[in-house]
């Protein structure tokens, strides 16, 4: 007896020591890497709704892996920390210091120390922030005043922060509509130890074409903790004497916006049953109007849950509720006219509809859309409107100036163009927020302003413009000026004299500036902000174009380290992200800028310069055709790109050919093991977080509408997986374990790699634990740039 115990203890710990060799340390990438990765980012920047106070705030980048390896749920489509009974948050903010534009004078607030802050709240008038503070007794609420800097909590109070921010700013500046803990719910609902029977799932026969989502649903138990963290209880919370009111009774919300007269809630709340099939924000849901105290005054729609939404459509039903701006107590809805369904052809999509306090008549249509409603923008005087619509066959938008108060008013077309078009985009309209918290497009009578990004065969030049709204003519305020990058941020002041920009080069971090419109010159420095990385400030960097196979236009971004000198001829990394067009001429047109300063931040693959390769980021992969079936020739067309980028790269003299490398993350990883398995253009690959048997995806991925049942040989000829035999050149396979996006699910790595060790493939696998679709912790950031970085000076950069 005693030797066969001995023999199971030995099994056992023999087994344990196998799982245990899986499991290497963490690595630390070169000096050179973890240096930069190590250095204190500048701090990020919020301008008061007045225009006179700018917050600066600095961070923390990046969380620890014990941070990241704490109790989460991963329940309904989103993550919960029950230590805060919040939303899982990733970066902290660690410090406020309010800066004033006119006199520079700065005044930090005053905070407890190692104190985790989440993102501040302006007051509408400016005088004050409000904050969460994450604790170990959970989500506290926190004023600061932008005149002292003084900061106090809201005593008596958890902030329940799970399904949104848990505060808002009510229209006076003074109170604070608060979703609260509920005091009185006990602990948490045991986990049973036992299973009272199996999880059970039923369908009637009814079409539901549903995304392949993660972290849904799944049991009894799952749902009584959903219950548990997302209830609140709502209160009106005076920031001055901390007294609180109770509004309404406890509920599921996801949230409750005031009337622009300060008479009604409108409150979007869940309800029961959930759904194992579909995230939380596609529960059934009410639209409610309670009064200030909370009682219901008018149920505007009971919506069933959206498991039957089809491919690229949208909900029956009333949505997209909101108060119209201008108005004391006016709701506005929409409502499908084609079932929801974009394959339906019928004369228009979306009607627009409108209801009058105190709620009691018919509702009135105001306008019908002939494609998908996208959003209303309120103008003055009142009853005029931008009315935006989309259409995702075509990639087109509209945006129509109409007078939804006189039906004898004629549209007119602001927009109509390719959601695509960089060149020929007019820009958005600047909003400004009102002293009661409205946004609304800035205008100074007849005139209001867009703010654009200026895209041209020479790269973004951001712009600032102001359009007459009876003529439709448009007048340039300002534009960056050429080999810098310059960005409108807001008006300084109510005079229109001068405006504060965001200003960087190639080797200057973005700082702020007071810009003078008359004088068409920076005037006053506001920020001065160091470059973090100084020792890459020599990189090279520049913008390349060339031609695809077939003629398209391409254009990528080409970084060379520091020393690199003339004629030498370098490994290169290529990293892309496919994207799909329906117009050859929009895909080419260029994108970004390449005198904007380059931050070197998480796993970004720009550290590979610091290693002494050529990187070409951003290469144009473009997938086009029509939306339907472009997807039919996707191999063929990323294969053609990414011959022409390294034809170019060769024919300029700056790489080695047979030392290429390409690499992508999610949509990216999916091109990159594409490209391994149908040419033998490069010498390696990095695939980070990707899905490579579109079979997991059968209602669809990225862009693609046909369904597994639709395209078989689709489904199949695009799926790396299919094709593992033909993937010869070694590829580094890197996921998070906990991967929460749609469709790359961690088992799409681990099969891939599977299939590629069943041929012989030179393959290594990399989970991260705990780690999402994006890698957040240290630990994690510089273990995955040290792989990236191995694995490829051993198949690139030494191939011999």
């Amino acid at each position: 007896m005693k030797k066969r115990i001995t023999v199971c203890i030995f099994v056992l710990l023999f087994l344990f020591a196998l799982t245990l060799s899986a499991q290497e340390p963490y690595k630390q990438p070169p000096k050179e890497v973890l240096d930069i990765i190590n250095a204190v980012p500048p701090p990020r920047a919020s301008l008061s709704p007045t225009g006179e106070i700018m917050l600066l705030y600095e961070y923390k980048i990046y969380p620890s892996i014990d941070y990241m390896s704490q109790p989460l749920l991963r329940i309904a489509g989103t993550r919960l920390l029950p230590k805060y009974n919040a939303r899982q948050v990733t970066t902290f903010n660690t410090r406020f210091t309010f800066k004033n534009i006119k006199d520079g004078i700065t005044i930090p607030v005053k905070l407890p120390k190692d104190a985790k802050l989440g993102n501040p709240s302006w007051s509408h008038d400016g005088k004050n922030i409000a904050f969460l503070n994450y604790t170990d007794n959970g989500c506290e609420l926190w004023i600061a005043g932008s005149a002292t800097g003084k900061a106090r909590s809201i005593k008596g109070i958890q902030v329940n922060a799970t399904l949104t921010s848990g505060f808002q700013w009510l229209r006076d500046s003074r109170y604070i509509l608060v979703a609260a803990c509920l005091k009185e719910r006990g602990a948490p609902p045991p986990k049973p130890l036992v299973p009272k029977g199996p999880n059970i799932q039923e369908t009637s026969g009814r079409v539901a074409k549903i995304r392949t989502y993660q972290d849904l649903l799944q049991t009894a138990y799952d749902k009584a903790l959903f219950d548990y963290y997302t209830k609140s209880q709502y209160f009106e919370v005076d920031t001055v004497t901390g007294e609180k009111r109770k509004i309404a009774s406890p509920g599921i919300f996801l949230g409750a916006t005031l009337s622009p007269d300060d008479n009604f809630y409108m409150v979007y709340k869940l309800k029961k049953p959930y759904s194992c099939l579909v995230p939380y924000y596609r529960f059934a849901h009410n639209f409610e109007i309670w009064d200030k105290d909370g009682n219901l005054v008018h149920l505007l729609a009971e919506n069933p849950v959206e498991e039957e939404i089809p491919i690229s459509g949208v909900a029956t039903g009333i949505r997209s509720v909101t108060w119209r701006k201008h108005k004391p107590a006016t709701l506005v809805w929409v409502e499908a006219l084609d079932d929801g369904d974009p394959e339906k052809k019928v004369p228009y999509r979306d009607k627009i509809m409108t209801l009058d306090a105190p709620f009691k008549g018919e509702p009135k249509e105001i306008s019908k859309c002939k494609d998908r409603f996208s959003g209303i923008t309120w103008l003055k005087p009142v009853g005029k409107a931008f009315i935006n619509t989309r259409d995702w066959k075509r990639r087109w938008r509209t945006s129509s100036l109409v007078n939804v108060d006189d039906p004898s008013h004629t549209p007119k077309k602001f927009i109509n163009m390719s959601s695509q078009d960089r060149y020929n985009d007019p820009g958005r309209p600047v909003f400004t927020r009102t002293i009661t918290g409205d946004s609304i497009p800035l205008q100074d009578k007849s005139w209001i302003y867009l703010s654009g990004s200026g895209s041209s065969p020479g790269g973004d030049r951001p712009f600032l413009d102001r359009m007459n709204l009876k003529t439709l003519k448009k007048e340039r305020l300002f534009q960056s000026a050429e080999k810098t990058y310059q960005r409108f941020i807001a008006f300084s002041g109510k005079n229109r004299k001068q405006i504060i920009i965001s200003h960087e080069t190639k080797t200057g971090p973005p700082n702020y500036y007071l810009y003078d419109l008359k004088k068409k010159k920076k005037v006053k420095a506001l920020t001065i902000y160091k470059d973090p990385a100084p020792q890459m400030t020599g990189m090279k960097k520049q913008r390349i174009t060339y031609k695809r196979a077939d003629g398209v236009d391409l254009y990528g971004t080409l970084y060379l380290p520091p020393d690199y000198k003339e004629g030498q001829r370098l490994p290169c990394v290529i990293w892309a992200y496919p994207i799909e067009f329906s117009d050859p001429k929009i895909a080419g047109q260029v994108r970004g800028s390449a005198h904007r300063f380059t931050f070197f931040r998480g796993t970004s693959q720009l550290f590979y310069v610091t290693q002494g390769y050529a990187v070409l980021d951003g290469a144009q992969m473009p997938v086009l055709g029509d939306p339907k079936t472009m997807n039919d020739t996707f191999v063929e067309q990323i294969v053609a790109a990414a011959k022409a980028a390294i034809d170019k790269l060769d024919a300029m003299g700056i790489i080695d050919p047979k030392r290429v490398g390409v690499g992508g993350h999610s949509y990216g990883a999916f091109m990159t093991a594409n490209l391994l398995a149908h040419c033998n253009l490069f010498a390696a690959g990095c695939a980070r977080s990707g899905a490579y048997n579109r079979t997991l995806t059968p209602f669809g991925f990225q862009s693609e509408r046909r369904t597994l049942w639709q395209a078989p040989e689709l489904y199949f000829k695009v799926s790396p997986f299919m094709h593992a035999h033909t993937i010869h050149a070694p590829i580094l396979l890197i996921h998070g374990e906990a991967d929460n996006n749609s469709g790359t699910f961690p088992i799409q790595s681990r099969r891939l790699f599977h299939a590629l060790k069943g041929h012989g493939t030179t393959a290594r696998l990399v989970m991260l634990p705990n780690e999402s679709h994006g890698y957040r912790s240290k630990e994690s950031v510089l273990h995955v740039l040290a792989e990236m970085i191995e694995w490829f000076d051993k198949y690139v950069k030494d191939k011999k």
